[in-house]
C-alpha cells in the first residue's frame, strides 16, 4: 500500500542525508587534476597563474595556493617562488619516493611491522624472479654477473658488500621490465636497509650469500622459473634473520 500522510515514516540513520559542503581549495584541486589527467596540462607545462585560476574558478587567493599546496603535496606539481610552477612527470619511482619518510616513521614506531614487511618482500621477490627468468636479456645476466663480481671481491668491507648485495635484487627487478615492480622493489631494500645495520658486525655467512646469489643467477640464465623461485626462498628464508628491530 504507498504510504499516506498518516502513514509513518522510518527515521534516516543520523547523518545519513546530511549535506556536507566542501572546501574551495578541495574543488579547485580537482579542476585542476581533471586538467592533467585529461592531458590539458602535461609534464614540464606551467600552471596558468594564481590571477588566471582565480578568474577561471570564480575564487579567492587563499582557496587557489591551498589547492596548489596540496599538489606539490602529492608530488603533481613543483612550486617554483620567483617563477612558474610546472607540472611534473609522474612515474612508479617519484610516487613511491613520497612515502618513502612515512614508511620509515611506521616501521620505526611499529616494530612488529617488520615481520609483515619482510613476508610482503618474500612473496613479492619470488614472483619478480619467475619473471626475471622468464624475460632475462644477455645484457640482464652481464650486469648481473658484473654485480655479483663486485660483491665478491667486498669480503672485506660489509658495507660495499651490502651495498652490492641490495644493488643484486635491485637489478633482477629491472629485468622483469615492469617499471611499477622495479619502483617496489627499490622502496622495499630501502625500508629494510634501515634493520640491515646487524650485518655490519656480522661475519661468516658472506660465502653463503655469494653461492645463493650464484645460484639464482645461474638458474635465470637458464629459464628456469621454477628453480628460480626455489632458490629466491631459501635466499630470503636463510637471510632473514639478518633483517632485526634493534630499540
Amino acid at each position: 500500500m504507498p504510504p499516506t500522510s498518516d502513514t509513518p515514516r522510518t527515521a534516516a540513520p543520523a547523518g545519513e542525508d546530511k549535506i556536507v559542503r566542501r572546501k574551495l581549495s578541495d574543488e579547485v584541486f580537482d579542476r585542476l587534476r581533471a586538467m592533467i589527467t585529461s592531458g590539458d596540462l602535461r609534464p614540464g607545462d606551467p600552471m596558468p597563474s594564481e590571477r588566471d585560476l582565480m578568474q577561471r574558478f570564480g575564487v579567492g587567493r587563499p582557496a587557489v595556493r591551498e589547492a596548489l599546496q596540496s599538489m606539490q603535496t602529492m608530488g603533481l606539481i613543483t612550486i617554483s617562488h620567483g617563477g612558474r610552477s610546472r607540472v611534473n612527470a609522474l612515474s612508479p619511482d617519484s610516487v613511491l619516493d613520497r612515502v618513502d619518510e612515512v614508511a620509515q616513521i611506521l616501521l620505526s614506531s611499529a616494530p612488529d611491522q617488520l615481520e609483515n614487511l619482510k613476508e610482503a618482500r618474500r612473496m613479492f621477490e619470488m614472483g619478480m624472479v619467475r619473471l626475471a627468468a622468464l624475460r632475462a636479456t644477455e645484457q640482464d645476466l652481464f650486469d648481473l654477473r658484473r654485480i655479483l663480481d663486485d660483491q665478491r671481491g667486498h669480503l672485506d668491507d660489509p658495507r660495499q658488500f651490502i651495498e652490492a648485495d641490495l644493488r643484486f635484487h635491485a637489478r633482477i627487478a629491472e629485468t622483469t621490465r615492469n617499471p611499477i615492480m622495479a619502483a617496489v622493489s627499490a622502496s622495499m631494500l630501502r625500508w629494510l636497509l634501515r634493520y640491515y645495520t646487524a650485518l655490519l658486525h656480522w661475519s661468516g655467512n658472506e660465502h653463503k650469500t655469494l653461492a645463493e646469489h650464484e645460484e639464482i643467477l645461474t638458474l635465470i640464465g637458464q629459464k628456469d622459473p621454477e628453480g628460480a623461485v626455489n632458490a629466491m626462498r631459501r635466499h630470503l628464508d636463510r637471510s632473514s634473520e639478518m633483517y632485526r628491530y634493534e630499540s
